[in-house]
């Protein structure tokens, strides 16, 4: 229960952009973003500043795509950064974050005929909730990818992905050494303390804690929370539970249960956090065409 934790799950929606994607709070994001970036990349480089932009990116023609970041800013030097965290696995998630970097691509190129196609380094920084599945005997949990040659030398060095694969880091408090291990333990655990512990007095991670503690929000940031928080929680059960008892009979114990309402609150979390069609057709059993008239019937929107 919600009453129960000091501090915000940094999982959910609200919780991570609140910590990540606010002016107020960019200098916890630089220093996060700084961390990843100098023990990835071949050559470290360090950010001093960065410009939150607009996180709808539509294509050119109105019937193009839309890419909806979690948060996209700009460095001091004309970098490009997109932070996007995953909460459970999706078909064509490779496809899906290569995809989203093509609109700061894309954006240069309406800029003017004056335009010589140089373009900025995009970085694309993905934090996983899962693992991929031809990465699970891999102990490497942060994989950097770049475009590269036949012979494996880096051909172009100004895209690059990086994807966080955070249930392999299991170290405990007492087993953490870098900056950047602290930075993912709180990702995945803040909401489990109770207190600030004693190796993380930082001034940065101090604000962290000050900034993730439930009881100073305001009365409209709570319910927003509370909100996404349920979301979180009734897609997460939903699952989990699937994936434990397997996908079919799990769904017909709960129908045995009439548990109609239940599903169907699932179906509309999961519709609301960007799930696809195909995937809550996997996890409920339900025909796609089922939850289309499901979602006709109740006048839900599909993203």
């Amino acid at each position: 229960m919600i009453e129960e934790e000091k501090y915000i799950n940094l999982l959910t929606d609200f919780g991570f952009k609140k910590l990540y994607g606010t002016e107020e709070n960019k200098e916890l994001l630089i220093d996060f973003l700084n961390e990843i970036l100098s023990l990835t990349l071949p050559v470290p480089r360090q950010i001093k500043d960065i410009f939150y932009k607009k996180n709808e990116q539509l294509g050119e023609g109105e019937l193009d795509r839309i890419a909806v970041y979690d948060i996209f800013c700009e460095g001091e030097n004309g970098e490009e950064f997109i932070v996007e965290i995953q909460r459970k696995s999706q078909q064509h998630f490779k496809d899906r974050s290569v995809f989203y970097s093509t609109f700061p691509i894309q954006s240069r190129a309406k800029k003017g005929k004056d335009w010589n196609y140089e373009l900025p380094p995009i970085y694309t920084i993905c934090l996983m909730d899962f693992v991929f599945e031809d990465k699970k005997d891999d102990p490497n949990f942060i994989h950097l990818v770049q475009l590269k040659d036949q012979n494996g030398d880096v051909f172009y060095n100004k895209l690059n992905y990086i994807y966080i694969e955070l249930p392999k880091f299991k170290k405990k408090i007492n087993e953490l050494g870098t900056h950047l291990e602290k930075w993912l333990f709180l990702i995945k655990n803040i909401n489990n303390l109770k207190k600030i512990p004693s190796s993380f007095k930082k001034p940065v991670f101090k604000k962290v804690f000050k900034m993730a503690e439930i009881a100073k929000f305001s009365k409209k940031e709570r319910n927003l929370y509370i909100e996404n928080l349920n979301q979180y929680r009734d897609f997460h059960s939903v699952v989990n539970y699937a994936e434990e008892k397997g996908m079919e009979k799990g769904m017909e114990k709960g129908m045995e249960k009439g548990d109609r309402l239940r599903l169907l609150v699932t179906i509309k979390n999961a519709l609301e956090v960007g799930v696809t069609l195909k995937q809550i057709s996997q996890i409920t059993k339900l025909t796609q065409k089922e939850l289309k008239a499901i979602i006709k019937e109740n006048d839900w929107v599909v993203k």
